[in-house]
Formats: C-alpha cells, sequence, structure tokens
C-alpha cells in the first residue's frame, strides 16, 4: 500500500490543453499589442456598449412619441412624407445622444413652426410667399434639423464634451426657430419690412428684408426654444446667454445670407438656413471652447 501511494504521489502531472488552442494564440498576440492601443480601443467600445445598454430601454415610448409627432405633422400636411421619415431619424439621433428629453425642443421647434405657418395664410397666398399644402420637404427638414442632430451625434459614442456639444445644438434648433418664425410672423404684421444691407424698403417676403415685429417675434421663439432646451437638460444655465447671443446672430446671418447671395439667385433658401444653422452652432462651440481653455 505505501508503495503505491508513493507511486500515486510522485506520478507526473499531465498538462491541460485548452480545447481551442487558436484563441490562447490570439491572446499571446494580444498581449505583445501596446496598452493604449488596445485601452483605446476597449474604452470607445465600452463607452458604445454602455450607451445602447441604458438608452435602448428608455427609447422605446420615446420612439413610439417620435413615430406618432411625425404622424400628426404629416396628417396635418405640415410635411411630406420622406420629410416625415428625415424627422424621425434626426429626432432619434438626438434622442439617443441627450436622452428621451431631448424630444421636447424638437416638438417646440415643429409647433412654433406649425402655428406661425398658418397664421396669416391669406395674406401670405396673397403675395405668393405661403407654404405649400403638402407641407415642408425633405430638404427643408434637413436644412433646419440636422445640424443639431450632427453635434449631439458624437455623444452616442462617447461622453467627451458632452455639454458644450449639445449647446451647439441647442443653438442650432433655436436659431431653426427664430428664423422661420421671423419670416413667418413678420411679413404677416409688418407690411414695410427693409432691406438688411442697404435698408431701403422691399416688398414683404423678400429675402433679406427684416422688420422689427420680426425681429421680436424671433427673439420670442429663440427664449422659448432655449427654455424646452434647458428642462430637457440639454442646455447648462450657465450657457444659455450664449446660446441666446449666437443663435440671435445666426439669424442676422441668414438674413444678410439672404439679401447678398439668396436673392441674386446664388444660394437657395435651404443652404441658406442650413448655413445659419451651422454658423450658430460654430459660435457656440468657438466661444465656449474658448472660454474653457481661457
Amino acid at each position: 500500500m505505501s508503495s503505491r501511494s508513493r507511486k500515486m504521489q510522485y506520478r507526473p502531472r499531465r498538462a491541460i490543453l485548452p480545447p481551442f488552442p487558436h484563441r490562447q494564440a490570439g491572446c499571446r498576440r494580444a498581449a505583445h499589442l501596446p496598452l493604449a492601443a488596445v485601452s483605446e480601443y476597449d474604452e470607445l467600445g465600452m463607452n458604445l456598449f454602455q450607451s445602447w445598454q441604458h438608452a435602448n430601454p428608455q427609447q422605446f415610448p420615446t420612439v413610439g412619441l417620435v413615430v406618432a409627432l411625425a404622424l400628426l405633422a404629416w396628417g396635418l400636411n405640415a410635411v411630406t412624407v420622406g420629410a416625415a421619415l428625415t424627422g424621425i431619424f434626426l429626432t432619434l439621433v438626438l434622442c439617443l445622444a441627450a436622452g428621451p428629453a431631448a424630444l421636447l425642443p424638437v416638438f417646440a421647434v415643429f409647433l412654433l413652426t406649425l402655428v406661425t405657418t398658418h397664421i396669416g395664410r391669406r395674406k401670405k397666398e396673397r403675395l405668393g410667399t405661403a407654404e405649400g399644402r403638402h407641407g415642408r420637404g425633405v430638404r427643408q427638414i434637413l436644412a433646419n434639423v440636422s445640424v443639431a442632430a450632427i453635434c449631439a451625434a458624437p455623444l452616442i459614442f462617447v461622453p467627451y464634451g458632452r455639454h458644450i456639444l449639445l449647446a451647439a445644438a441647442s443653438a442650432a434648433l433655436a436659431e431653426a426657430a427664430g428664423d422661420t418664425v421671423s419670416s413667418e410672423l413678420g411679413q404677416t404684421f409688418a407690411p414695410h419690412p427693409r432691406l438688411i444691407t442697404t435698408w431701403r424698403t422691399v416688398p414683404p417676403g423678400q429675402n433679406g428684408g427684416v422688420t422689427l415685429a420680426g425681429t421680436i417675434f424671433s427673439l420670442c421663439a429663440i427664449l422659448i426654444v432655449c427654455a424646452s432646451c434647458r428642462w430637457a437638460n440639454l442646455l447648462l444655465p450657465q450657457f444659455q446667454a450664449t446660446v441666446l447671443a449666437a443663435a440671435f446672430i445666426g439669424t442676422i446671418v441668414d438674413s444678410l445670407l439672404g439679401a447678398t447671395l439668396e436673392r441674386p439667385g446664388r444660394l437657395g433658401n435651404n443652404s441658406v438656413n442650413f448655413s445659419s444653422t451651422a454658423f450658430a452652432a460654430a459660435l457656440t462651440l468657438v466661444i465656449l471652447f474658448v472660454q474653457r481653455w481661457l
């Protein structure tokens, strides 16, 4: 018994091979990679996974609300079918990046646009400046909302610069609302607009025309959208004045582009709208980054 016990005691142990040798070889190869390269991609992947993991359960009701809003807009002839689908996509990008509450400022822009488009419609039809019966098209939605979605989109993947990027998105939405409200109500309540470059009187609805009433209505719309962004946690209180100023300056840039480039036919209305929203977002980014690093 003792001899057998000693044999068992000194029996050499067999090496246990992994069931999939190629996996261990891959692990050995990964061990020789630089640590910075491995951690960089790992961090990005974990951020993306965690973002989708936490966002997806919350987004299901939001998707339903976004689709319902798009159907409502289409049913009211406020947008075409293609514009409704485009709006769904851009709004979902904002909600994935900033959270479900980002639907509120988008709804505020939609409501302001819908109401002001119908105010004084008969007068606008006589002037030939009324919106088409089928509503706004894909290009118009892209011109007014795509810049905000582009500013917020990086936050789906990485959380860096969250408040600054969302402030830029807020400025783009506020500028779009201010410009639309100024145009729709200015030509309704102000019969004698003036060209922003020469200050001479032009017919209502002319590109580059500005009015005192339209400017006041524009400021009100900007304030409403900024308040909705603040309530939805897209906008920090300390950034609110910057976003207000950038959005208002963006509406002035829109009028300048309308007078100098759109009026002669060098740019279309959608290009001018996209440029002015991009200017408001870019101005916000520059100011906030300079304030951060000074």
